[in-house]
């Protein structure tokens, strides 16, 4: 019996692989090209067709096709033969579901990939059907005008808090009356803060940018150096802690700057913001599961404080301080007042940061400061 001959690449010269491996190498360009120099140049390292097809997620048929292609018409079987005109445009259903698997996982599809590259991502749509080609360029635009883009991985930690529901349900109900969407009923709170503790805030050069002339073929000779900012620093004067809150109806901020933060500082910053309307309007105040913020056994001043003043203190769930809105506001006052600065002492920086808080009452509408803000708001 006649064993039939194995499908294998023609020889190549030295010039023929140093070409397949530039196509491979450049990865732009049409996906198919890619898909078959990579047929070919593993061919021609000696790998069998059934375990090219493995390697390359396709069929053997379609491997041996590409091989029997490429020693028939050499190099020029690698480019598709496509007619003129303008590129192709893909239906709605194509877009939908390119962008359904750019989203996924590349081990939902088996496959052995943490992450798609564009590279990945157009073999693997090329392989599947989903689409005849598409360039790297071309998916790149494609998802970009979908909405959909290359993001780094970010952290989450699930609350276990037993009663997160409820928690995150009071909360949200409280910025529904705090945004006019519901009519508090009697007894609810009328007014809402939202507070939190910022710091802590140390003596120390924070990273920034600013506003440079270029160098190169830009640069003026005569220029002054660009300011830099200490490599090294020694953190003398302690730290202090910005203890602020967010009145939701005015939409204002407020601030104190204390050197610790314990309960008694705590309660003191309540017993302010309690001072900020008559005894009679009740008022709300969201803050998170820090402890100084709980009634204990051991000590019960805030709840024994609440009770007496008409005050409620909601509290977000545990690790899900993220509800809290005040945490935006913290991230536009660090862009804005502490990044790229090295203050010499406690009393510049306390002081650039109540200057800071006036002007952010003042211009609560700025667009930079609204685009900054709801940027970092979730809740």
């Amino acid at each position: 019996m006649r064993v039939a001959e194995r499908v294998r690449v023609r020889e190549i010269d030295d010039d023929g692989g140093r070409r397949l491996l530039r196509v491979i190498r450049r990865g732009s360009g049409s996906v198919v090209t890619w898909r078959r120099a990579q047929m070919v140049l593993l061919s021609a390292q000696g790998m069998p067709v059934a375990k090219i097809a493995e390697v390359t997620f396709t069929s053997a048929d379609r491997v041996r096709d590409v091989i029997h292609n490429f020693n028939a018409d050499s190099f020029d079987s690698l480019y598709p033969k496509y007619k003129g005109g303008r590129p192709k445009t893909f239906t709605l259903p194509e877009r939908r579901e390119i962008k359904k698997i750019a989203k996924s996982k590349p081990a939902e599809h088996d496959l052995p990939f943490s992450t798609w590259s564009l590279t990945k991502l157009a073999d693997f749509l090329v392989a599947e059907g989903v689409v005849d080609d598409i360039s790297h360029e071309g998916l790149r635009i494609l998802l970009r005008e979908e909405g959909v883009s290359f993001q780094r991985l970010k952290t989450w930690k699930t609350s276990r808090d037993p009663d997160y529901v409820a928690k995150k349900a009071r909360v949200e109900h409280l910025y529904a009356i705090a945004d006019g969407e519901v009519i508090p009923d009697e007894g609810e709170p009328e007014v809402v803060f939202c507070m939190g503790e910022f710091g802590p805030l140390n003596l120390m050069p924070h990273p920034g940018r600013q506003w440079a002339e270029r160098s190169g073929k830009h640069k003026d000779p005569d220029r002054e150096p660009r300011r830099r900012r200490r490599a090294t620093y020694n953190r003398y004067g302690g730290v202090r802690h910005l203890f602020a809150a967010l009145d939701l109806p005015k939409d204002k901020l407020y601030g104190h700057i204390k050197p610790v933060k314990k309960r008694t500082q705590f309660l003191e910053f309540c017993r302010y913001l309690r001072t900020l309307y008559p005894p009679q309007v009740r008022i709300a105040i969201v803050c998170d599961n820090f402890s100084p913020h709980l009634t204990t056994k051991r000590c019960q001043r805030v709840g024994a404080w609440a009770a007496a003043n008409n005050v409620e203190i909601a509290y977000t769930p545990t690790n899900g301080s993220w509800l809290n809105r005040i945490e935006a506001q913290f991230t536009a006052l660090r862009y804005f007042t502490l990044d790229g600065t090295d203050h010499a002492g406690h009393k510049e920086q306390g002081s650039m940061i109540r200057r800071y808080i006036v002007w952010r009452n003042r211009h609560a509408d700025d667009q930079r400061l609204r685009a900054v803000v709801d940027r970092a708001n979730t809740a």
